[in-house]
């Protein structure tokens, strides 16, 4: 017989957070989260999102072991933001078993009616600036830092429960052998144009963080509003978001366009974390991770693009290009051999294209589910 409990308590939050840790413990591909920052992200008194929204966590349990789990997500900042009545379901992880998988997202379908919802979509790891996204192409290796990773199955459990695909999300791996050079020949002459424009090119100044963080925070919101499911991060969130970041941005990937001190473009790079927590057990951090940690990142050697945004009266004047090939001139002697850049919209055909311009790999396929409820 299956049960589900809501999570209610800091032992059963611990629970849910620990239990892919046995689901996968046999797979290869398997990086642990951090469990003290799963615990940030799902603790409402230490989140900001849980200021202005809510989420319920679900664990399944069959002959007193636990099977499943599942968060029901009510944003109320995207609802508002995109005049919808929207529920998403998040940190969806199951065994391979049909029944147990309905009951789970049925629960959380449950949940999100009684908000007031009529759709359920996901999976979305509380918002869509955070993971999100089921992995359905490219399960041979391991995901970059802050994408999400799953059993092939999900996807037959998702579908299974009447679950239909939304969209697409794709990755792109960049790598020295394939990647055309076009973008960093080339910089110096784009540089010159759009500084004939007024537009220069500069690494983050991380003794002004804050500052700083404020200006990038005020060009995504503006250049990501018309992508789907986009909702604006509050000032609390993005300054969350960006604590963690400080940690292990380095300003060699974090690249600003600038026009009369006024940021109009950016680059975010992030050293890919996961090359050193995919062997931190369980995601604990003592007694040995921190030390696997501290030294293992000198030597990571990929990076992810997280995110790139251009104010929409700048683009198609060469800003993402020069942004691009300032990050590839950084990273090559610095030892890094790829770079993954996700994730994009499958139906963004500019930067998938701008992507692909410097010969770009689409190696990774991320899908969003949707369900009328």
């Amino acid at each position: 017989m299956i049960t589900i409990i809501p999570v209610e308590t800091k032992k059963q939050r611990a629970k849910f957070i620990d239990f892919p840790h046995d689901l996968y413990q046999n797979d290869p591909n398997y990086v642990p989260e951090l469990f003290l920052a799963q615990e940030d992200l799902l603790n409402p008194s230490k989140h900001p999102f849980y200021k202005h929204s809510a989420a319920q966590l679900f664990l399944a349990y069959r002959d007193g072991n636990i099977v499943g789990r599942i968060a029901a997500i009510w944003n109320v900042n995207h609802n508002t933001f995109n005049q919808v009545r929207e529920g998403q379901f998040g940190f969806f992880d199951c065994i391979n078993d049909q029944e147990v998988a309905d009951k789970l997202l049925s629960a959380a379908k449950d949940w999100i009616k009684a908000k007031g919802g009529d759709t359920m979509v996901g999976p979305v790891n509380l918002t869509t600036n955070d993971t999100c996204g089921l992995l359905v192409e490219g399960f041979d290796r391991p995901p970059m830092a802050m994408m999400p990773y799953n059993y092939p199955y999900y996807q037959e459990l998702i579908t299974g429960s009447a679950f239909t695909k939304k969209i697409d999300l794709r990755a792109y791996l960049i790598s020295p052998d394939k990647a055309s050079r076009r973008s960093v020949l080339l910089l110096d002459k784009l540089e010159a144009r759009l500084k004939r424009s007024g537009i220069i090119l500069r690494e983050i100044n991380l003794k002004d963080f804050k500052n700083e963080a404020a200006k990038i925070k005020a060009v995504y919101n503006k250049a990501w509003d018309k992508n789907l499911g986009f909702v604006p991060m509050t000032d609390e969130e993005f300054n969350f978001t960006a604590k963690d970041l400080k940690m292990i941005v380095d300003p060699k990937y974090c690249i600003l366009a600038e026009k009369d001190d006024e940021i109009v473009g950016f680059v975010v790079g992030i050293p890919n974390i996961n090359e050193v927590l995919i062997k931190i057990k369980r995601g604990r951090l003592l007694p040995t991770g921190i030390f696997k940690l501290l030294f293992g990142k000198k030597k990571i050697k990929s990076l992810r693009v997280l995110m790139l945004g251009v104010l929409e009266n700048y683009r198609k004047l060469g800003i993402e290009a020069c942004l691009y090939g300032s990050l590839i001139r950084n990273a090559t002697p610095s030892g890094i051999v790829e770079a993954e850049c996700s994730w994009m919209l499958d139906d963004n055909y500019l930067m998938n294209h701008a992507i692909e311009q410097i010969n770009a790999e689409f190696y990774k396929r991320y899908r969003l589910f949707e369900k009328a409820i």
